[in-house]
């Protein structure tokens, strides 16, 4: 088939590369969103799919909206089979669902009805799932409601972040959406309804989303910092200041601290929550690189009864 593909993160990368590799399709052009900010020069810098394909050889398009009339008639002269979508950022007008006469194909990491949205990784994360997954399913207008196509299932290791998970199920889906791909051109896949119980959404996470409560039991404080990281980032008040906790881990047999009370060992650090405590491994204090919690810990001198999570200055 001639694609079109749609995407813009790097986690859309690996299921572009599989369609550039595949000798069934051809990947006449891609869609992406605009160059944006980034740096400390807030330069323009191209998405990382624009730069995969650019570097293949493979014509760019960045509307800044999927609406512009001047895409939708380059889509058209184009004239693609069917549009992969992995990612893309942006919803889909019927004017450009109704171009490709295969549809758009979109790989979705959840097992849908679960987790439909933006944020599928990060809240199997915080919810506790055991075993997550991929789906590939036909777009319509509704959100994530399409009809599926393919599926797999990956566990989800206890010390996962939704960087770790996303990264998995970017590589092992790219061959799922191959593989739809050929099923979708030599007709032996057929997309099957979506159940109408067991659905859940997955907004995206803010930054307020992100702020751990003290008060929380261990495990959610744990699932907290690992679905917010590597982004939105988990976070608490020390002094005043914000406090980037980049992984901690949950500690069953210690329970004499209160929320948020801080105690400091000569390697480890230590706080309570609202069941037992956890320790701090790594964070990252405002305006500075993520470092072992422990130096940190050495560096500001923790007093005694001193909390995370309060805004007074000591």
């Amino acid at each position: 088939m001639k694609l079109v593909f749609a995407g813009t993160p790097e986690v859309a990368v690996p299921a572009l590369d599989a369609l550039i590799a595949s000798d069934r399709h051809e990947v006449s052009a891609v869609v992406t969103r605009p160059d944006a900010p980034a740096g400390r020069g807030r330069r323009l810098v191209a998405s990382p799919v624009a730069e995969r394909a650019a570097e293949a050889g493979i014509e760019v398009l960045k509307p800044v909206s999927p609406r512009d009339e001047d895409f939708l008639a380059r889509l058209r002269e184009i004239a693609p089979d069917c549009c992969p979508v992995v990612a893309y950022g942006a919803l889909l007008p019927k004017a450009a669902l109704d171009i490709p006469a295969r549809g758009w194909v979109n790989l979705h990491f959840s097992l849908l009805p679960a987790w439909r949205g933006a944020a599928p990784v990060q809240h199997a994360i915080l919810a506790g799932d055991e075993v997550t997954g991929a789906s590939t399913f036909l777009i319509e207008q509704g959100l994530d409601s399409g009809p599926v196509f393919g599926v797999l299932t990956e566990q989800v290791r206890p010390t996962d972040t939704s960087g770790d998970l996303l990264t998995r199920l970017a590589f092992a889906g790219s061959g799922l959406l191959a593989a739809t791909m050929d099923g979708i051109e030599d007709g032996t896949l057929h997309a099957v309804p979506q159940p109408a119980e067991g659905i859940s959404l997955a907004p995206k996470l803010t930054v307020e989303d992100a702020q751990v409560d003290w008060t929380a039991p261990a495990l959610r404080v744990d699932r907290l910092v690992r679905g917010c990281t590597p982004a939105p980032g988990a976070w608490t008040l020390f002094r005043g200041e914000r406090l980037k906790l980049v992984a901690v881990k949950p500690l069953p047999d210690r329970a004499d601290l209160a929320p948020g009370e801080l105690s400091a060992a000569k390697k480890n650090v230590y706080a309570g929550t609202g069941s037992h405590a956890v320790e701090l491994l790594w964070v990252q204090p405002q305006g500075k690189k993520p470092m072992l919690a422990a130096d940190w810990a050495r560096g500001v001198r923790i007093a005694p009864g001193e909390h995370l999570g309060v805004a007074d200055v000591r």
